[in-house]
C-alpha cells in the first residue's frame, strides 16, 4: 500500500555535515522492554539508549494492572496459554504465547529480585484475577503502580551499568538503512539539532500508538513513531486494524482520560449503566471478567440505550478501607475529583489503549530488516493475536525485550561505521495546514470511523480524509517533533484504517457493524503491509 506523499525521510539528510556518534547496540525507548533490552545488550557490548522524553515517560510507567505470569500451585503454563489463546480469537501465534507464558516467571522473580516491591501474601509474590483469566496470576506492586516500581528498578539497573549511556530528549526521526536495506542506525532531533547515532545493531522498543485517538490512557510520547519510522524504511507491519480499547478510564468531562484498572472487577467491582441496572449479565456469562473487547462493546451498548456518556463503576460494596489500600493511585485520583470510591460511583467509559499490530518480529525479536530488531508494544509477535489478554504486555515486554537484547548481541557481526547519505527533498509549493488543527481532528476522525466499531463506509472515507491531509503535510520539511509526529500519525493512522477496511469480519478488538461474525474461512489469518516502493 503506497500513501500519497510518502517519502523514504521526513528530512534532509547530510551525513557529512551532521553530528554523529557511534555505538554497538542501539535501543530506542525506555519502556519495560527498552530497558530489559538495554541491560541484556548490555552484558556483552556498549549500548546507547535514547527516549523520546525523559526516561520515566512511557506507557509502562502508567500500567496500574500488573504482569501475567503462572507462580501458583494451582496454576500451569498449559492454563495461562489456553487464557491467552482463546482471547486471541484464533490468530496467536502459539510458539509465541508458549515463548512468553514459560519465561514470564522467571523474569518476574528477576525483578523482585533486583529490588521491584512486587505486593506479597505470607511472603510470596501476591496474584490476584483479571479478565479473561482462569487463575490469579497478575502480579502486581503498589497496589495499582506496578509499571512504574517495574521502571524504577530497570532505571536502576540501567543506572548502574557503564556499558549503558542514556540519552533523553531524543527524538528519533527516522530509521537509516544501507543500499542493501541494512539498519545502519538512527537520526534525530537532540538539544535543536539533528544528530546520527550509527549502531551495529539497533533495538526499536518505541511504544504504542493510542495518541492517534481523542480519547486514550496513553501518555503524549505515544503518536505512533516507531511505526511510521519503520514503515519508510521498509519493515513489514502486522494487524494494524487491532487497537485494543480499555474498558474503563476515568470521565469526567473536560479532563484527560485516565486508567482505572481491570484488576478492580478483579476485586468485584460492578459496571452499572445510569440507572443503576449492572448490565454486563446481559452481555457475557463473564459478565464483568469478560475480555476486554466484549466489555468496552457492552459499555459502548449501554451508553447509546441510555443516552448516556459513560457509565459507572460500582465498588462501593468493598469492605472500608480495602480501596484505598489495595488501589491507592486510583483512590487518590478519584478523591482529586472529589469521588469518594466507597460511598461514590466512579463514572468510566472506553479510551484506546494498547497496540496490538506493529513491526512483524519473529521469535528472536528480528525484523525483515537485518540490524533492526523490535520488542514491546511496536511490535507485532503474535503474542496477542486480535485481542490482548490481560496484563500480558508487561510480560511480553519483559520477554522480548530480552530476547532482543541476547539476539543483538548475538548476531553482532561488524562494528557501527560511517556510511554516506545524502538525501534532498524539494521544497512543497503547496498550502501549508496547521499541523496542531490535523492532529486534532485527526484523533476525532479515527475515534469516530476506526474505534470501538466500524463499517466500511465510514473507514473509506477515514482513508480519503487522510489521504487529503497528507497531501498537503508529507510533502512539508518540518524541524521540530510537532511537525515529525503529525507526519507519523497520519502515516499509521491510514495503515489502521485500510487494515481495519480490509478484514471484512469481526474478531477480537476488531468489531465490524456490516461484518458482525468471525469469518474463519477467509480471514483466519494476518494482515501485512508494507511500504516496498517508496
Amino acid at each position: 500500500m503506497i500513501q500519497p506523499d510518502i517519502r523514504r525521510y521526513l528530512t534532509n539528510i547530510d551525513t557529512i555535515s551532521t553530528k554523529q556518534f557511534f555505538t554497538e547496540i542501539l535501543v530506542a525507548g525506555c519502556g519495560i522492554a527498552g530497558l530489559r533490552a538495554a541491560i541484556e545488550a548490555a552484558k556483552e557490548h556498549k549500548v546507547t539508549l535514547i527516549c523520546k522524553d525523559t526516561i520515566t515517560k512511557s506507557n509502562t510507567w502508567a500500567a496500574q494492572g500488573g504482569v501475567a505470569a503462572v507462580l501458583n500451585e494451582d496454576d500451569n503454563f498449559s492454563n495461562h496459554i489456553d487464557d491467552t489463546l482463546k482471547t486471541g480469537c484464533g490468530i496467536c501465534d502459539p510458539k509465541a504465547v508458549e515463548l512468553v507464558v514459560e519465561h514470564t516467571p522467571k523474569l518476574v522473580r528477576e525483578l523482585y529480585q533486583w529490588g521491584t516491591e512486587f505486593d506479597l501474601t505470607d511472603g510470596h509474590l501476591a496474584t490476584t484475577l483479571e479478565g479473561g483469566h482462569s487463575h490469579n496470576r497478575v502480579v502486581h506492586a503498589n497496589g495499582d503502580s506496578t509499571g512504574k516500581a517495574i521502571i524504577q528498578t530497570l532505571i536502576r539497573k540501567v543506572s548502574e551499568n557503564q556499558n549503558i549511556k542514556v540519552i533523553e530528549n531524543f527524538y528519533a526521526v527516522d530509521i537509516l538503512t544501507s543500499e542493501d536495506g541494512r539498519c545502519l542506525g538512527i537520526i534525530g532531533y537532540h538539544n535543536g539539532e539533528m544528530e546520527i547515532i550509527w549502531g551495529g545493531a539497533t533495538i526499536l522498543a518505541t511504544g504504542g500508538a493510542g495518541r492517534l485517538y481523542r480519547e486514550t490512557t496513553n501518555p503524549s510520547v505515544a503518536t505512533a513513531d516507531g511505526l511510521a519510522m519503520a514503515y519508510r524504511a521498509g519493515a513489514v507491519l502486522r494487524d494494524m486494524e487491532f487497537m485494543q480499547f480499555h474498558p474503563t478510564t476515568l470521565y469526567i468531562a473536560g479532563a484527560s482520560r485516565a486508567l482505572v484498572t481491570e484488576a478492580l472487577r478483579g476485586e468485584g467491582a460492578v459496571l452499572a449503566d445510569c440507572n443503576g441496572y449492572a448490565f454486563m449479565k446481559d452481555y457475557s456469562s463473564d459478565a464483568e471478567l469478560a475480555p476486554r473487547d466484549i466489555v468496552s462493546r457492552a459499555i459502548v451498548s449501554q451508553m447509546q440505550k441510555t443516552s448516556s456518556t459513560h457509565v459507572f463503576l460500582d465498588a462501593r460494596h468493598f469492605e472500608s478501607g480495602f480501596f484505598e489500600k489495595r488501589f491507592p493511585y486510583i483512590y487518590s485520583l478519584c478523591r482529586s475529583f472529589d469521588i469518594n470510591p466507597e460511598t461514590d460511583l466512579i463514572p468510566v467509559r472506553p479510551s484506546a489503549h494498547y497496540m496490538i499490530g506493529g513491526v512483524k518480529a519473529d521469535m528472536q525479536a528480528r525484523t525483515n530488516i537485518p540490524g533492526l530488531y523490535a520488542c514491546g508494544e511496536v511490535a507485532s509477535t503474535g503474542l496477542h493475536g486480535a485481542n490482548r489478554l490481560a496484563s500480558n504486555s508487561l510480560a511480553e515486554g519483559l520477554v522480548f525485550g530480552q530476547i532482543a537484547g541476547y539476539t543483538a548481541v548475538q548476531e553482532l557481526d561488524s562494528e557501527p561505521a560511517f556510511k554516506k547519505i545524502k538525501y534532498t527533498i524539494r521544497p512543497s509549493d503547496r498550502s501549508l495546514l496547521d499541523t496542531s488543527d490535523v492532529r486534532n481532528s485527526l484523533r476525532a476522525v479515527m475515534w469516530r470511523n476506526v474505534g470501538i466499531t466500524r463499517k466500511d463506509q465510514l473507514l473509506r472515507e477515514t482513508q480519503e480524509i487522510i489521504g487529503f491531509w497528507q497531501r498537503y503535510v508529507m510533502d512539508k520539511i518540518f524541524d521540530k517533533p510537532e511537525g515529525w509526529e503529525c507526519q507519523n500519525m497520519l502515516t499509521a493512522s491510514r495503515i489502521m484504517a485500510k487494515a481495519a477496511q480490509m478484514r471484512k469480519e469481526s474478531r477480537g478488538v476488531h468489531y465490524r457493524e456490516d461484518y458482525p461474525t468471525r469469518d474463519d474461512a477467509n480471514f483466519c489469518s494476518h494482515i501485512e503491509m508494507s511500504a516496498t516502493n517508496l
